[in-house]
C-alpha cells in the first residue's frame, strides 16, 4: 500500500474521531491528540501518514467543539472559552445557529490559509536551525521561565521549576536503572492526563469532593436547526459576509506568524481587537466569533508547522502540547538527536500532506457541522457523558505506557500525571510549563548540581 493512501486512510479515520470529540464539551486538545497520534506512530505508519493524520484530527476537532459552544453556551475545549462571551449574546437572541455557522466557516477558511504561509515562514527560519538545536536545554529553561511568568500560577510556576524538575530526574533515574532505558513517553503521557487525573482523585476524596459536586444536572436549551443553503456542502465564503471574509483573511495571516504566543490568548487578542472596530452588537459578536475560530485553526497550524520543519524541536504552546508525538515518541521520533519529521520530510511533504488532511477534515467535519449540530448534540448530550470520554483516554495511556515500559512505566505515567496534576489544578502551574521543564530538566539539572 503506498504512503498516500495510508495518509488519506488514516486522515480519514482522524476526521471522524475528532469530529465526534470535538462535539463532547470539555475536551482536552492535548490529553486527547497526544495518545492518539503517538498510537499512530508506534504502530508503524509512515511520517507523510503521522502529519496528515494530525492536520486532520485539529482541523475536525476545532471545528465541531464550536457546536457545544455556540448552542449549548460551553467551551468546546480550552481554545473556545474566549468566545463564550459571543457565543451566549447570540444565544440569549436567540441566534445560535448564526453563531455556529460564522464560526465554522471562518475556522475552515483560517486553516487553509494558515497552512502555506506558516510553511514558508518555517522554511525562512529554518536557517536558525541548527543554533536552536544546539542550545535546546537552556531554551526550554528559558521557556519554562518565560511561559510559567505569564501564566495563571506565575510566581508559584517559576518557583518550582527546579523542584519539578528534580521530580522528573528522579523518575527517569528509577526508570532508568530498572529497564535499562528512559521512559520519556510515560513523562509527556503523564503530563498531557494530569488534569484529567486529578479531577478523578478529586471526585474519589471525601475531603475534596465537595469542590466538583453538583446538586442538580445542567438544563440547555437548544434553538432550532434552519437551514439556508441548498446541497450538502455549504460555501463558506457566502456564509461570511465580505467584511467577515477580510477579517478572517487578515487575522489568520498575522497568527500564521506568531508562532511563540498561547493559541487561547491570540484567539481572544485577534477576536477583540477586530470586533472593537464594528459597531452594532449583533455585527460585533458575529465577526469576532468567525474571526476568533479562524485563529484557533491559524495558531494551531502554524504552531505546529514552523517548530517542526525549523528547528525539530517543540517550541511553541501547541508543539509542547498536543503536538508532542510528532517531535518526540521514542525509539521512532526523538528530540536529543533531533531525529522526526523535520528530518524525514521535506518542505514540499508537509505542504502535500497537511493540505490532504485539511481537505479530508473539511470534507467529513464541515458539512456533518453545519447539516446535522443540533442533531448530533442531543445524541450527546443524551447518551455520552464527558466521564466516558476521559476514562477512555486514560485508558489509551495506561496501554500506551504498559506498552513501553510495563508497571514500572504505567507507575511513572501515572506519578507525572498525579505530581503535574494537581499543581495545575491549585498552583496554576499549566501543562506548558511542565512540558517546558521537562525538556530542560537535563540541562537543568546536570548545570546546577554537575550530575
Amino acid at each position: 500500500m503506498s504512503v498516500t493512501v495510508i495518509a488519506i486512510l488514516l486522515a480519514v479515520l482522524a476526521g471522524i474521531i475528532f469530529t465526534l470529540i470535538g462535539l463532547v464539551s470539555g475536551s482536552d486538545e492535548t490529553a486527547i491528540l497526544v495518545p492518539s497520534t503517538l498510537i499512530v506512530v508506534l504502530l508503524g505508519a509512515p511520517p507523510e501518514a503521522v502529519f496528515a493524520f494530525f492536520m486532520s484530527a485539529i482541523l475536525a476537532k476545532h471545528l465541531t467543539h464550536a457546536i457545544p459552544t455556540a448552542l449549548m453556551g460551553v467551551p468546546g475545549d480550552t481554545t473556545a472559552a474566549p468566545m463564550l462571551d459571543h457565543a451566549n449574546f447570540m444565544r440569549r437572541i436567540g441566534l445560535p445557529h448564526i453563531a455556529l455557522r460564522k464560526m465554522i466557516s471562518g475556522g475552515i477558511i483560517g486553516a487553509f490559509i494558515a497552512l502555506p504561509i506558516s510553511l514558508l515562514f518555517a522554511v525562512f527560519l529554518s536557517q536558525f536551525g541548527e543554533f536552536f538545536q544546539e542550545n535546546a536545554g537552556i531554551i526550554f529553561t528559558a521557556a519554562a521561565v518565560l511561559i510559567g511568568y505569564f501564566s495563571k500560577g506565575r510566581w508559584a510556576s517559576i518557583l518550582l521549576i527546579v523542584p519539578l524538575a528534580m521530580v522528573i530526574q528522579g523518575l527517569n533515574l528509577v526508570s532508568t536503572t530498572i529497564l535499562g532505558n528512559s521512559l520519556s513517553i510515560s513523562f509527556f503521557l503523564g503530563i498531557a492526563i494530569g488534569p484529567m487525573l486529578t479531577a478523578i482523585l478529586i471526585a474519589t476524596s471525601d475531603s475534596a469532593r465537595p469542590m466538583i459536586a453538583r446538586n442538580k444536572p445542567n438544563e440547555y436549551k437548544l434553538a432550532p436547526e434552519q437551514k439556508s443553503w441548498s446541497g450538502y456542502f455549504p460555501n463558506p465564503f457566502k456564509v461570511l459576509t465580505k467584511k467577515q471574509t477580510a477579517s478572517v483573511g487578515g487575522t489568520s495571516f498575522i497568527s500564521s506568524l506568531t508562532f511563540a504566543l498561547s493559541p487561547v490568548g491570540m484567539t481572544s487578542l485577534m477576536g477583540e481587537m477586530v470586533g472593537s472596530r464594528v459597531k452594532g452588537q449583533y455585527k460585533k459578536a458575529t465577526t469576532s466569533l468567525s474571526t476568533m475560530n479562524a485563529v484557533t485553526e491559524s495558531t494551531y497550524v502554524a504552531e505546529t508547522l514552523i517548530p517542526l520543519i525549523a528547528f525539530g524541536i517543540p517550541l511553541s504552546p501547541v508543539a509542547i502540547g498536543p503536538a508532542q508525538a510528532l517531535f518526540n515518541a521514542p525509539p521512532i521520533f526523538t528530540t536529543e538527536p533531533v531525529h522526526n519529521l523535520h528530518t524525514m520530510l521535506s518542505p514540499v511533504d508537509f505542504l502535500i500532506y497537511g493540505l490532504i488532511g485539511l481537505i479530508i477534515a473539511a470534507v467529513i467535519a464541515y458539512p456533518f457541522s453545519m447539516n446535522y449540530a443540533r442533531k448530533a448534540t442531543v445524541i450527546i448530550l443524551k447518551y455520552i457523558n464527558q466521564e466516558a470520554i476521559i476514562g477512555m483516554f486514560i485508558g489509551i495511556v495506561s496501554l500506551l505506557a504498559f506498552y513501553k515500559g510495563g508497571l514500572v512505566g504505567i507507575v511513572v505515567t501515572f506519578s507525572m500525571a498525579m505530581v503535574g496534576g494537581l499543581l495545575n489544578r491549585f498552583l496554576g502551574v499549566g501543562v506548558g510549563v511542565q512540558f517546558m521543564i521537562f525538556y530542560g530538566s537535563g540541562w537543568l539539572i546536570s548545570t546546577l548540581l554537575g550530575l
